[in-house]
Formats: C-alpha cells, sequence, structure tokens
C-alpha cells in the first residue's frame, strides 16, 4: 500500500468508496455554509486551504459549487492558480492559514474546510480561527474531522486514532504512517478542543455544529458570526 499521502494529505485511491463518500459530506457541509449564512453575489468570501490535487470528485468543493464564482478568493500554500481559469471569475492567493496576507476586514465571509487539523499545533489552531475572525467581517465557518469518528479519513485506519495522542502517533510510526503521526502534519480535533480553542475570543457568537456519516459525527462545523 502507497502510504505517501497526495496533495488531498490522503491515502485513498481517486474514485474509491471513501473518495465518493467524502464528497456526498462535503456536498452537504457546503448546503449548510450556503443556510447558515445565506451569501448575496455582492458579498466577498476567501476559502482558505484550497489544494493543487484534480484527482478528487470533493477537491476545491467550495469553488465548483459556490453560485458567485468572482466574489471568491482562494487561498493556499499549494499552486492551485488552475482554479482561476477553471472557474473563471475565482481569484488565487498563496497564503498560509496562520499569516493571512489580508486587512483586517477584507472578507464578508471566511470558509475553510479540512485544513485546521493540518496546521501544527493547538496554539496554531487557535491562530488559525484568529487570523480567520480577523479578516472576515461578517462570519466564519471551518470543518475538520471529528476525531471520535471510528475511521481516521486521512489513512481509512480505524479507532487507533481514539487511543492518547503520544500513544497512536507512535502506532502510527511503527506502521509505517509517518507522515500522520506528526503533530505539524495532523492534530485531529473534538468538540472539547474547538470549544477550548475558541474560549475567550470576544466579539464573536460561536456554535459547533457537525456532518454525520451513518448517524455519528463525521465532521466539526465551526462556526462564529458577529
Amino acid at each position: 500500500m502507497n502510504r505517501n499521502p497526495n496533495a488531498q494529505y490522503n491515502l485513498a485511491a481517486p474514485g474509491s468508496l471513501p473518495v465518493r463518500v467524502a464528497a456526498r459530506v462535503r456536498r452537504r457541509m457546503f448546503e449548510a455554509f450556503m443556510a447558515e449564512f445565506e451569501p448575496s453575489g455582492s458579498e466577498t468570501v476567501l476559502d482558505i486551504g484550497v489544494t493543487s490535487d484534480q484527482t478528487y470528485i470533493h477537491s476545491n468543493y467550495f469553488e465548483a459549487y459556490y453560485p458567485f464564482k468572482n466574489r471568491i478568493t482562494a487561498a493556499g500554500i499549494d499552486d492551485a492558480s488552475f482554479l482561476q481559469t477553471l472557474y473563471p471569475g475565482v481569484r488565487f492567493v498563496f497564503a498560509n492559514a496562520l499569516h493571512l496576507p489580508f486587512s483586517t476586514g477584507t472578507f464578508d465571509l471566511v470558509h475553510s474546510s479540512a485544513t485546521l487539523e493540518h496546521v501544527g499545533s493547538s496554539e496554531n489552531q487557535v491562530r488559525m480561527i484568529v487570523e480567520c475572525l480577523r479578516v472576515s467581517r461578517r462570519g466564519i465557518f471551518l470543518t475538520t474531522p471529528n476525531r471520535w469518528f471510528p475511521i481516521e479519513f486521512h489513512t481509512q485506519l480505524p479507532l487507533l486514532h481514539w487511543l492518547p495522542t503520544r500513544v497512536y502517533r507512535v502506532i502510527y510510526q511503527t506502521l509505517g504512517y509517518g507522515f500522520f503521526a506528526e503533530q505539524a502534519n495532523l492534530n485531529l480535533m473534538t468538540q472539547a478542543n474547538l470549544n477550548c480553542a475558541t474560549a475567550g475570543l470576544i466579539g464573536w457568537r460561536f456554535q459547533v455544529d457537525s456532518a454525520r456519516l451513518l448517524g455519528l459525527k463525521s465532521n466539526l462545523i465551526l462556526v462564529a458570526r458577529r
């Protein structure tokens, strides 16, 4: 088995069942974003964490689904400039989620899918949330896999990630999943982690929602409004 992750930080083969399932879940999360904020065609949106991957059907799903392409700024550390051709009106910017190159209040809304778990330490995760809040005027919508879902989405390994963090990282390393054993590459979150990360951040109303798979919370959704 190939244990070198692709640009999606994932091991699943394109077109495989896990990828098709993930596409359905991400479609539901997009619909939740639209229902939550009901964005107008005049509002600007920053989408953080776009990928260079073009093999998964759900890669850069926000740019594919969002109706107002000319209001999207797509940001990421991968070269996803092809999005500007694929979806005319979209603007791509190289950007690190921990140090966004935008002025305070540049965008009406900020969206990010499955990026928060890849920025490193819990301190970095708080930093990303703070940066999203800083550049947003109206609200943010951040999704991340739920650590307590029984399958770990990036590796497709069951249950090991429920063990204490230090323990499962050692096991991942032993099994040849060294990339995912590094906190800098994968730091799974729970609802309690998200609540802790937003505690003390003033001026915003936070809620943690979820997307479900087989009746279980597969993904967590952090929503913040002014």
